[in-house]
């Protein structure tokens, strides 16, 4: 049927205006996207040229070169060794398994490292280098370099990782570093990024922790070309960073070995100090342990030995160790004294074996007693009721003022871990500390270096220094960073009275010097060498009942660990001081016959500048010493090289 001619009409302009209004449309929708196009292509065209370099280049960091750490010669402590690795690319390999069965017939790769290195390559994406051996030798490297086109993806490399060239020497002084972990991380609040670096390393103790900033460095940075994956094309340029700081500590390297040969296996420590600068020569702590384990991650094995041993290895006794001193505190009481004027120099005190106070008996170490001493005597034979006697005079609060007056229960400011500061008691820290009231036995227990009194090895050297010196002398580990001499604090009076002073030092003479002296037998024939010092026996446990019912009298019948500390403090030579040293001998027993020995030993060589002189022995200890020494110095071996062994990283 045909429409009529006024349908058809109308159905004409009404197509008309819609094809007039859709395009209408387009025309408008066409001039916003060219109007938007021109805003992008000619008012944002930097920005957006700028995002896409962004896309197309990224910035690699590098790591910086680690400071050296050298002892005060230039001896290198802390060094960094070329560490030759093997790095595998996934995506360029192929099956990774099949990858490392070909490596492994070049060099020997044990299935269980195949096995964690497959598991550490599938952690990251395929176009990243994952490290599968690390420490190799030359010959392994160049065996792998030259059957390159048979592994493909697999490649030799070179970098930096840090080696102790004198192993346990100085482990507890100069620490060691070690991967970066989580802790680290969260331990600093804003972390560098350099520390995000596969196989970075961080100091975890010693110098190498606590001066990690001055020693990490800053990074530098590379730019590359990278595809729409991230996988690096090529490399536009590079911007290498700046080195850590080089640090010279005041330790010396010889002194230090003779130090740790001379301990041998005791679990003991030694501290020997320049008394005019306070410049610590030597830092020992024994038994101690070999640092390069540690750098790129100690076996479970290796570890557990350490954290196994009773003579705890990886603690540094010099400072965190913190001892009774026994009657290396006598000098503290002795100066308290003279100076409140509650005794002269030639009162005597009668010592039957023991005071009673209180209605309990305090012995004296020598059971039938010293007779009548005055102060240089009961200081030279150690008379323990004299000194009972005078804290019964002055009271705690004396002793505290003294002791700390002379250098202890201070944490002394040195780039070590876990300084401890001793302790030195007074009545308010027992009422504070303990919730009791200090008691009259306290004193008295003080007044020999027992009960609560708590000292260092450290502070025991400063306490000697400052005796020889009567100078506030502190402690200085840090001799120059980056060739800068460090100033050396100051170190002004202590103002104690010259001849109460010479008196407790006559009677520190009169202790290795004098045939009454209780380490005589210790003592320094060559004039010029000899020293001025103090035993000190501090008691562990007591004997309990049951024990003497069984047989058991003296303390060297008891189990090691339940023995007395050694303690030995002196100063030499006597007329014009130069070192001041300190020895404790855990559980070593009495102190004029362990630990006296070591420290003349340890002076010795620290006058000679190299081994004890045989001379300076009394002629009937000379075989004995002279062999012993010949030992000792054949123990000391040059600076190790890099291990070759390899690891996994």
């Amino acid at each position: 049927m045909k429409r009529p001619p006024k349908d058809s009409e109308e159905n004409g302009r009404m197509i008309t205006r819609r094809a007039a209004l859709l395009g209408g449309v387009q025309l408008a929708f066409a001039g916003v996207l060219v109007l938007r196009m021109k805003s992008l292509q000619l008012g944002q065209a930097d920005e957006f040229r700028l995002l896409a370099e962004e896309n197309r280049i990224n910035i690699r960091l590098l790591a910086p070169s680690r400071g050296l750490i050298q002892d005060r010669n230039g001896t290198l402590l802390a060094a960094n060794a070329q560490n030759y690795r093997i790095v595998l690319v996934r995506e360029d390999a192929g099956d990774p398994r099949a990858a490392l069965d070909r490596l492994a017939q070049l060099i020997p790769l044990p299935e269980a490292d195949i096995a964690r290195a497959e598991r550490e390559i599938m952690r990251y994406p395929p176009f990243v280098p994952v490290t599968i051996i690390d420490q190799m030798n030359w010959e392994e490297v160049a065996r792998v370099a030259a059957n390159a086109p048979a592994l493909p993806g697999i490649t030799p490399e070179v970098g930096l990782t840090r080696f102790y060239p004198y192993g346990a020497d100085f482990a507890h002084s100069v620490g060691y570093v070690g991967p970066v972990s989580e802790r680290d991380l969260e331990a600093r609040p804003d972390p560098d990024p350099v520390l995000m670096m596969p196989q970075f390393q961080i100091g975890k103790i010693g110098l190498e922790r606590e001066m990690e900033d001055d020693l990490r460095g800053s990074a530098g940075n590379r730019r590359i070309e990278v595809n729409n994956v991230g996988r690096e094309m090529r490399e536009l340029d590079r911007q290498e960073g700046d080195p850590g700081t080089d640090i010279q500590l005041t330790l010396d390297r010889a002194l230090q070995a003779f130090c740790l040969g001379r301990l041998g296996e005791d679990s003991a420590s030694v501290v020997v100090m320049e008394v005019a600068t306070g410049n610590i020569l030597a830092l020992a702590s024994s038994p101690s342990f070999d640092p390069n384990l540690f750098v790129r991650g100690i076996s479970s094995a290796d570890y557990a030995g350490l954290r196994d041993n009773d003579r705890r290895p990886m603690s540094n006794k010099t400072v965190q160790g913190a001892y009774p001193p026994g009657s290396t505190f006598k000098m503290v009481v002795a100066l308290a004294a003279l100076e409140e004027d509650f005794v002269t120099a030639d009162e005597r005190i009668f010592c039957p074996g023991y005071l009673e106070v209180s209605g309990r008996r305090f012995h004296c170490w020598k059971t039938n007693g010293h007779g009548r001493v005055n102060m240089v005597s009961a200081l030279s034979e150690s008379c323990d009721v004299y000194f009972y006697e005078l804290a019964l005079r002055i009271g705690i609060e004396r002793i505290n003022a003294m002791s700390t007056r002379l250098g202890l229960g201070t944490r002394y400011d040195l780039p070590l871990s876990g300084i401890s500061g001793g302790l030195n008691p007074s009545r308010e820290w027992k009422r504070e500390r303990r919730g009791a009231e200090w008691v009259i036995g306290d004193s008295v227990n003080a007044a020999i270096g027992q009960g609560y009194v708590l000292t260092t090895p450290l502070q025991l050297a400063v306490m000697t220094a400052r005796l020889a010196t009567n100078r506030a002398i502190l402690p200085r580990l840090v001799h120059a960073i980056d060739g800068v001499e460090q100033p050396i604090p100051e170190q002004p009076s202590l103002g104690l009275p010259p001849d109460y002073l010479a008196l407790v030092q006559r009677g520190m003479w009169e202790v290795s010097n004098s045939n009454r002296g209780t380490a005589y037998r210790s003592r320094i024939v060559d004039e010029t060498m000899r020293l001025a010092g103090k035993t000190g026996t501090s008691q562990v446990f007591s004997i309990t009942a049951e024990e003497r019912e069984a047989g058991i009298r003296q303390a060297d019948e008891l189990p090691w660990n339940r023995r007395d500390h050694a303690l030995f403090v002196a100063y030499a030579p006597d007329t014009e001081p130069r070192y001041a040293v300190s020895v404790v001998v855990e559980h070593g027993g009495g102190g004029s016959t362990v630990a006296a020995p070591i420290a003349r030993d340890v002076i010795l060589a620290a006058q000679n500048g190299g081994l004890p002189p045989i001379e300076a022995y009394p002629r009937p200890q000379r075989n004995r010493i002279e062999t012993m020494i010949r030992e000792i110095s054949d123990s000391i071996g040059p600076a190790r090289e890099p291990s070759v062994g390899r690891s996994r990283a």
